[in-house]
């Protein structure tokens, strides 16, 4: 059998970060050291965002949000639905009831229209999801959240290197929350980050973050408030800035990659996702959807067979058994993206002409049943 072709690869390599680690080793100091201060900068100098605080996930990130924001029980959180169920699940946590908001077909990001048809009074914060990197549509939900002054929260979990009108994600939003996952391009194993450009927000979430200490007393730590450790360690910083120097070249590759796999596949009628003018889109994630008169499980599954990995797009959380059970106001088009689209793999070196011709092979065999 021929060489499995995965979804993603990491774009860090042990070499690249072995004398450093070395470094963070001997020194003693895994945590609070030099190389998450020269992370955060890293980040705030690529973003232009004036603050970063880094975190242990995007869900954490996202769910301190909600709490600086002062989101609590009885009150209302619009999402967009075409996202990994930690968007959802963050504002149940908070006891908040989130708001699905469906999401346009060929761009899969909130729909502005319909965003402005579910919104009330008790809606108190829009979680705007830049879907599988792409930040299109978001000046339209920003110039919607400022006509109502609602604050407005970026889901960037798959979006670091994406950006608007030349504006990079990260500080567009008034809070941004960036996942390092391994299946993003930026990864630290696991953690996540918050960037703002609000002094007062920043200054909450550094002290929440950190157990709630803020200064000194005397000569030891004071704790002005009950906190959290959602710090991220050493070596997961060195690991996240030794990436981003390379991330505009990484994407920039991958777009490439993008440009070819649709050269291929959409004359079999299968459509890349979009991406909207003055977008630029870091493909943290190549989307296609596949014909109505395609299966795209079935799909999935030949691949798998000719030892290819793929996988849906994302999920619409408000079919999810959980969220339609409770709240039944399942979202049409973010339900038919559920079930027609599929991602594939993406990376330097991908055999992506295999790939093409696997998928080629299956449109096939399936117009001769």
């Amino acid at each position: 059998m021929k060489e499995r072709i995965k979804l993603i690869k990491p774009y860090i390599t042990f070499e690249e970060i072995s004398s450093e680690l070395e470094e963070v080793f001997n020194s003693g100091q895994l945590t609070k050291g030099p190389h998450v201060a020269k992370f955060i900068k890293s980040l705030t100098d690529y973003t232009g965002s004036s603050y970063a605080i880094p975190m242990t996930s995007a869900t954490t990130a996202l769910t301190m949000c909600l709490k600086v924001l002062g989101i609590k029980k009885g009150d209302k959180v619009a999402i967009s639905d075409f996202s990994f169920p930690a968007t959802a699940n963050v504002v149940e946590d908070v006891e908040a009831t989130p708001i699905f908001i469906d999401v346009d077909k060929n761009t899969y990001n909130m729909c502005v229209e319909d965003l402005r048809s579910k919104l009330d009074d008790k809606v108190k914060a829009v979680i705007f999801v830049d879907a599988l990197g792409n930040p299109s549509g978001i000046d339209e939900i920003k110039s919607v959240c400022e006509e109502f002054g609602i604050p407005l929260i970026e889901d960037s979990a798959c979006a670091i290197g994406s950006s608007v009108n030349g504006v990079k994600v990260g500080s567009i939003a008034d809070l941004t929350c960036f996942s390092f996952h391994p299946r993003k391009l930026l990864t630290t194993g696991e953690g996540g980050a918050i960037l703002t450009n609000n002094h007062e927000y920043a200054s909450w979430l550094e002290m929440k973050a950190n157990h709630g200490a803020s200064g000194l007393r005397g000569k030891v730590f004071d704790f002005v408030d009950f906190g959290y450790n959602y710090r991220m360690s050493e070596i997961q910083a060195l690991m996240g800035w030794k990436q981003i120097v390379k991330l505009d070249d990484i994407t920039g590759r991958r777009n490439l990659i993008a440009k070819k796999y649709a050269q291929g596949l959409q004359p079999l009628g299968m459509k890349r996702q979009e991406a909207t003018e003055g977008i630029y889109h870091n493909i943290q994630s190549l989307v296609f959807t596949v014909p109505e008169t395609i299966k795209r499980d079935d799909l999935i599954e030949y691949l798998a067979e000719h030892n290819i990995e793929s996988t849906l797009g994302t999920y619409c959380m408000s079919g999810t058994t959980f969220y339609s059970k409770k709240y039944n106001t399942i979202q049409p088009i973010a339900q038919w993206l559920e079930n027609h689209t599929i991602t594939l793999p993406c990376y330097d070196g991908v055999d992506l002409q295999r790939v093409i011709s696997v998928i080629t092979s299956f449109f096939y065999l399936n117009r001769k049943k």
